[in-house]
């Protein structure tokens, strides 16, 4: 059945996972010198300003669509800003591993609104698949919590939180990919109006825009890029098909997260139920990809 899949579909969505999972694995090396809203307001305004930079080659105003537009600015809004933030508080209170794993339960959130939003409806395989991504962040979370004394259970809500929006973000761009199905639109947009929010919020802590100048920044400009070029892969394979296939796909970056944070951080930590819970997860992205 996965052969059937539209290889470059398939391609993208990989590419996605791949760079988010890159992206969290160098938060967590920034965030040992920076806050997260420090972060943050280095990392995306710098990928809004080069996705800016390139827009006269990658968009064609021509072709503007203003319910499109609407649509990009109001996932903008809360992604990747709200994912952002979110993600780097979790990061850096239980780690890229938990993160990751917590935040893969994304794709139960943008299967179950693009059902509602785009008429999507999972077959018994997929909500099988879905079960299974849950179950699986389930179990990461039960193993990992005795390990992380004196941390609070909101902190583990934080991922949970950023895989929900997330998940609300997906079948709204979709839903503009449909009249304008440019990937760099919808990403440039979403950039810039996701850069407006954090700058906003840096302001209000008392942090001003900079340009990059210290060796931490560039961490957060690398994972800008990371991120931006996983948002990019993401909804340039969003223009190709439908959520219920491409998001179970995208959700595969834990594994990714789990392999780069052993070999960039020397991260050794890997549990009976970390493991268990990856297989889990992966078995009901197979289920998913296979349906």
């Amino acid at each position: 059945m996965l052969a059937r899949m539209d290889p470059l579909l398939f391609a993208l969505s990989l590419c996605a996972a791949f760079c988010f999972g890159l992206g969290l694995v160098l938060t967590r090396r920034g965030l040992f010198e920076m806050t997260p809203i420090q972060g943050a307001s280095m990392s995306v305004p710098t990928t809004a300003a080069v996705l800016l930079l390139i827009a006269p080659a990658t968009i064609d105003l021509g072709q503007w669509n203003t319910h499109a537009v609407l649509l990009f600015v109001a996932a903008g809004l809360i992604f990747p800003a709200a994912v952002t933030l979110l993600t780097f508080a979790a990061n850096r209170r239980i780690g890229p591993n938990l993160t990751g794993a917590l935040g893969n339960v994304s794709p139960a959130f943008a299967v179950a609104i693009a059902a509602v939003l785009l008429g999507e409806r999972p077959s018994l395989l997929q909500l099988a698949g879905l079960t299974a991504v849950c179950v699986g962040g389930m179990m990461l979370f039960g193993g990992r919590k005795t390990s992380l004394p004196g941390v609070p259970l909101w902190a583990f809500l934080l991922p949970v939180a950023a895989a929900l929006v997330r998940g609300l973000a997906q079948p709204m761009v979709k839903l503009g990919l449909i009249d304008w199905p440019n990937p760099f639109a919808a990403t440039t947009v979403a950039y810039l109006v996701s850069a407006g929010v954090i700058l906003g919020i840096a302001a209000s802590r008392g942090v001003p825009p900079r340009l990059p100048r210290r060796r931490a920044d560039l961490w957060f400009v690398a994972v800008g890029l990371a991120n931006g070029g996983a948002l990019l892969a993401l909804y340039s394979a969003l223009t190709l098909g439908p959520v219920k296939l491409v998001a179970p796909v995208v959700a595969c970056y834990p594994l990714v997260t789990l392999a780069l944070n052993r070999m960039i951080l020397a991260d050794r930590t890997l549990g009976a139920w970390l493991l268990a819970g990856i297989l889990v997860t992966v078995a009901g992205v197979v289920l998913l990809v296979a349906s």
